[in-house]
């Protein structure tokens, strides 16, 4: 049994009725690292410290907390130990999230697209009576490159198989993203860089900022090295800073798909008469 404070070996007896180790490893608040025959058991708490302290740094991984936690009981650290963490930290995970499922249904906290609406209250509680406004409310879309994964190949090693799924409102799957792969901008710009150049003026000649900014280029150009899996994520924020809706870049650029999913999916379920900011807006209304 493993917890910030208790490295001990441990009989524990089930009771009547218990007919798995998890059982009675969880009855004494504790998860095992395997299904059936667990031979480490870490204890929930320290699961659940884990989380939090995962969710305010995410570069916090798992070898940090398990070399950590072998620096706390004086033992050296092995590679096995954060496969064995890994598991009952999934399980632990999903137990959390089957649940919020059951406390969301008995809230009525289960109806479609409710993290959404329920993200920001400011921006999507309606109450009785309230003026019809000429945007009801405000949101900016944009990608980000700097949360890159790594594909197998670029390590030398087999694709691993993840089975697992996330259940979101706010996640949208790789399929209904293609759904606009065959859409594009209308990007004028041919230009094969996009380094800047100082030019003398007259102060009149008007910004042409398509040709000019990078991401609203064609869409041959926004490549990506193949040694990414994903190249990063596009999201759709509120004007709260609430995040409404999130997608992979995958193995590409700021692709147009992007923006357009993400659109379709607030224009389905937030309505038409919302404004939208995009730093690239010019080129995209093109698409």
């Amino acid at each position: 049994l493993l917890s910030w404070v208790v490295r001990r070996r441990s009989l524990l007896s089930p009771r009547a009725g218990e007919i798995y180790a998890n059982e009675t490893l969880i009855r004494s608040g504790y998860i095992g690292s395997a299904p059936l025959q667990p031979t480490v058991a870490i204890s929930i708490r320290t699961l659940s410290m884990y989380r939090q302290a995962h969710r305010t740094c995410p570069r916090f991984s798992v070898e940090a907390q398990c070399k950590m936690l072998c620096h706390i009981h004086n033992i050296p650290y092995m590679s096995y130990l954060a496969t064995q963490f890994r598991a009952a930290y999934d399980a632990y995970l999903e137990i959390c999230r089957r649940v919020q499922i059951r406390v969301n249904a008995a809230l009525g906290y289960n109806t479609p697209n409710h993290k959404t609406f329920a993200s920001c209250p400011p921006c999507f509680y309606k109450i009785q009576d309230e003026p019809q406004l000429t945007f009801s409310s405000f949101v900016s879309i944009d990608g980000n490159n700097s949360l890159r994964r790594v594909g197998a190949s670029a390590r030398g090693s087999a694709a691993r198989q993840d089975s697992r799924t996330l259940s979101s409102d706010r996640w949208l799957e790789p399929e209904e993203v293609d759904c606009f792969k065959d859409f594009k901008s209308k990007s004028k710009s041919s230009k094969a860089d996009d380094d800047w150049e100082d030019s003398a003026g007259d102060g009149q000649a008007s910004m042409d900022c398509v040709s000019r900014w990078r991401n609203a280029g064609p869409e041959e150009r926004k490549k990506m090295f193949s040694m990414f899996e994903e190249s990063g994520i596009f999201i759709a924020s509120c004007r709260h800073r609430c995040v409404l809706l999130t997608c992979d870049m995958i193995k590409s650029g700021e692709l147009a798909k992007y923006p357009l999913a993400l659109t379709h999916r607030m224009l389905t379920t937030l309505g038409e008469n919302i404004g939208c900011a995009y730093d690239i807006g010019c080129a995209f209304a093109t698409t």
